[in-house]
C-alpha cells in the first residue's frame, strides 16, 4: 500500500489499523481473509494473528461461504463498528479540508 489514507497519516500505519482502514472504505463488499490481506497490504499471518479478536468482538463478521473461503465484511450493526466508521469519516473530512485550505482552494 503506496499511498496511505488520511487516517492512517494520522494514526499510522499499523496492521490492524490498515485493515480496518480496507474494511471501512470497502464496506459494501465482502472478502476472503486472503484477500483482506492481501488487498490491505498485510501479510496473511499477521491478519491471523488479531482476526479471531475482531471476530469475537463483533467488528467483522461472516457473511457467506464461496467454495472454501469464508466471506467477511465489517459489521455494521456493532454500535462500537458504526462509530468508528463515523469517526474514520470524519478524520478523513477533516484532512482533506486541511489539504485544501493549504492550498487555497477552500476558504
Amino acid at each position: 500500500m503506496e499511498n496511505k489514507t488520511a487516517f492512517l497519516e494520522i494514526f499510522g500505519d499499523s496492521p490492524i489499523l490498515r485493515v480496518m482502514d480496507f474494511l471501512v472504505v470497502n464496506e459494501d463488499f465482502d472478502y476472503s481473509m486472503t484477500d483482506i490481506a492481501s488487498l490491505s497490504g498485510t501479510g496473511y499471518s499477521t491478519l491471523k494473528i488479531f482476526w479471531d479478536k475482531l471476530e469475537k468482538e463483533g467488528i467483522v463478521v461472516n457473511t457467506r461461504i464461496v467454495g472454501k473461503a469464508k466471506m467477511y465484511k465489517l459489521n455494521l450493526a456493532n454500535p462500537v463498528t458504526k462509530k468508528f466508521r463515523d469517526f474514520y469519516w470524519e478524520t478523513t473530512k477533516q484532512k482533506v479540508h486541511e489539504n485544501l485550505k493549504e492550498k487555497k482552494l477552500v476558504a
